[in-house]
């Protein structure tokens, strides 16, 4: 259900000037798809979604371009690559040492990198442990790291 909500939000953007949740949700419920206000709010998040100015001087919902994402990501890469000092593996854990206090800014840089086999992140003061999915995963990490670093 969510992802041919989320699919239908994508195409109704693409379709449509869509300015508000409100026009949204209508739009969502003319095509037989039911919404609440917070889940459409989850989905804008988890698509990502902007307001960008149109031509005629509103706002409307549009997917980011590409290049946003791809400086995101290099922002994020270089937070990564600033604040880490060692890492591990043991067993599918990642454990990664970075300066005092910047744990979760490399936690929160590999929250949003959109790496498949990372299941989460928990991170304290300067020590951040990854779960992978299987031990393979945490060593070819590893080596992701290590060409990064």
């Amino acid at each position: 259900m969510k992802s041919k909500r989320q699919a239908q939000i994508l195409e109704l953007i693409n379709e449509q000037s869509i300015e508000t949740q409100n026009q949204m949700m209508e739009a969502l419920a003319a095509r037989g798809i039911k919404s609440t206000q917070a889940t459409l709010s989850r989905d804008i998040k988890e698509l990502r979604l902007v307001k960008k100015l149109s031509p005629d001087g509103s706002y409307r919902y549009s997917t980011p371009l590409r290049d946003d994402n791809d400086e995101r990501d290099s922002r994020l890469r270089k937070i990564f690559r600033e604040c880490v000092v060692s890492f591990d593996t043991a067993q599918n854990l990642v454990i990664i040492h970075t300066l005092p206090g910047l744990a979760n800014a490399a936690a929160s840089a590999l929250d949003n990198m959109d790496i498949p086999s990372l299941v989460g992140t928990l991170a304290g003061d300067d020590t951040a442990f990854l779960a992978m999915r299987e031990s393979s995963d945490a060593v070819e990490f590893c080596r992701e790291i290590e060409a990064m670093l």
